[in-house]
């Protein structure tokens, strides 16, 4: 097996067990995904995703994480480059920099429900911090951060 099978099985299974790659993901992406997330950093946000859904620290759906956003809660907004159509979730990165809250788009929806633990595809989640998965946070909140954001 080469190194390239090995690493995309070893992402697959680790994340959600779909049998798409990064690059088959990337080409079905929204024109305004934009910071989108490395495959490593990806691969992370999906990771602190599953920690934080274990104790239910995450906000998942446009209505919730728009409405904490307004009421002032911190966190990493996570948002699905797949989503169709735009006008359903285009507000929040603009919600997000007025309020200087550090957002990312990662390539799939599917991929960002799931590792939620949800069945259902997920367009948007906020992870909030904590003390149990305060690390991974940490380094993703400072990898999102150092995206550069769109003009």
């Amino acid at each position: 097996m080469t190194k390239a099978k090995k690493e995309k099985s070893v992402t697959e299974e680790e994340t959600t067990g779909t049998e798409k790659s990064y690059q088959d993901l990337i080409a079905n992406i929204n024109p305004i995904a934009q910071p989108l997330a490395p495959r490593k950093l990806s691969k992370k946000l999906y990771k602190c995703v599953k920690k934080a859904a274990k104790v239910k620290q995450i906000r998942r759906g446009v209505k919730e994480v728009q409405k904490f956003i307004n009421k002032g809660e911190n966190g990493i907004v996570v948002l699905a480059g797949d989503t169709l159509p735009i006008d359903v979730y285009c507000h929040l990165p603009i919600m997000c920099e007025d309020r200087n809250l550090p957002y990312a788009y990662v390539p799939s929806k599917v991929d960002l429900g799931s590792s939620a633990g949800s069945k259902r595809p997920t367009c948007v989640i906020m992870i909030k911090p904590h003390e149990d998965y305060q690390e991974a946070y940490d380094e993703c909140l400072e990898e999102v951060s150092s995206l550069p954001k769109p003009i």
